[in-house]
């Protein structure tokens, strides 16, 4: 006997389009909306949709991500100081946020784009939009979040700035206007003083052999990751001198991501170069390894006489495919930054070598000493 699909009530399926509207023009909304909100671009294009979060402005230069989870991880990642995010994933908040997803002490997104988003459906947790507002940090939904994604992909990293109004306002061409100017008139990141805002407090966690870990927006996870290892781990400010880490007498050390240029921040990549010469100085007997994680890497790859530059609209996501090298195995990697190290620049003589690269566009995800 064959199955009957039934289609639902009308009123139902009017119901659904009325809430829904998922790759329509106009702005979606479970209920009446209480705050309108607009994204202006430095291009001149404007995206009108609902409030959510914090109700004060944001602007930032204009970043997507293309994980399906992870929405606190991401938010929380002090690598995205200074940008907002849009999340490519349509549906976001519905396992809500708690302690452990937590990345950093606080949220470090400027804002959060999203298309549809949820409250949690999960006991004991808090929803994204009530842990957003309790940090500060505004969010828009009910964009076209694909359109505004293949406009990013298209031009590269823009900067915006979304601005909040009354819902009778919301379509004002003024607002809109104002978005825009005041999108053209952001600083570019160089010009903030990101990593110095980023970095933690000096503390120390776990016991075994001594990594010191310079902080320039460390993610909690690298420093669980090494403890669950067997390390103890050291947290240095971004701030501190290449003595103070050495004077600790480490077994290893490790330089962490964070965000912004990495050619902005030279008195760090000063500290770096001298860590650098300080580990090839040792020689192989008293070897002491040095890790540097997406600004880390950079960092390291300047320290060594290479160049930094943009990539256009960044690696953000959970999907991005890198080979090694030297086994030819390829590992699906979680990245976040928007820097590479430029692979014609590294000098001859420096003895390290590309050991890594990322698959989707050739850049270069890894630098090895060939010792």
């Amino acid at each position: 006997m064959k199955e009957r699909l039934v289609s639902p009530k009308r009123s139902t399926v009017a119901e659904l389009e009325g809430q829904l509207h998922l790759y329509a023009s106009e702005t979606y909304s479970y209920a009446t909306m209480t705050r309108a909100a607009v994204l202006g671009l430095e291009d001149g294009s404007t995206w009108w949709g609902e409030a959510f979060g914090d109700g004060q402005s944001a602007s930032g230069e204009v970043v997507f991500n293309t994980a399906m989870t992870g929405y606190q991880e991401i938010a929380s990642d002090a690598s995205y100081n200074g940008q907002i995010v849009v999340l490519t994933y349509p549906l976001i908040g519905n396992y809500g946020t708690f302690d452990r997803a937590g990345e950093s002490r606080r949220p470090w997104v400027e804002g959060l784009i999203v298309r549809e988003l949820v409250g949690t459906c999960r006991e004991g947790t808090i929803d994204l939009d009530a842990y957003l507002r309790s940090y500060g940090v505004p969010g828009l939904a009910g964009i076209d979040t694909r359109a505004l994604v293949r406009r990013l992909r298209a031009k590269g990293t823009l900067r915006g700035v979304i601005l909040q109004v009354p819902p009778h306002r919301s379509q004002t061409e003024d607002i809109a206007r104002e978005a825009v100017a005041t999108a053209r008139s952001i600083q570019p990141l160089a010009a903030k003083p990101l990593v110095v805002e980023s970095t933690g407090l000096e503390r120390q966690v776990g016991s075994g052999p001594k990594v010191a870990l310079l902080d320039t927006g460390v993610k909690e996870n690298q420093i669980r990751c090494l403890v669950q290892k067997g390390a103890t781990v050291k947290t240095f400010p971004a701030t501190a001198m290449a003595r103070e880490i050495l004077s600790w007498s480490p077994d290893g050390i490790v330089i962490s991501n964070g965000p912004g240029d990495p050619a902005a921040i030279p008195l760090i990549a000063a500290a770096t170069r001298t860590l650098v010469e300080a580990a090839a100085s040792r020689g192989m007997n008293r070897a002491l390894p040095i890790l540097g994680i997406c600004l880390g890497h950079q960092l390291v790859g300047r320290a060594i006489g290479a160049t930094t530059s943009r990539l256009p609209f960044g690696h953000h996501g959970a999907n991005h495919p890198v080979q090694d090298l030297r086994t030819g195995r390829v590992a699906i990697t979680s990245q976040n930054h928007e820097f590479q190290v430029d692979e014609a620049s590294i000098p001859s003589g420096a003895g390290f070598a590309v050991s890594s690269r990322n698959l989707n566009d050739g850049s270069v995800e890894g630098l090895a000493h060939e010792r």
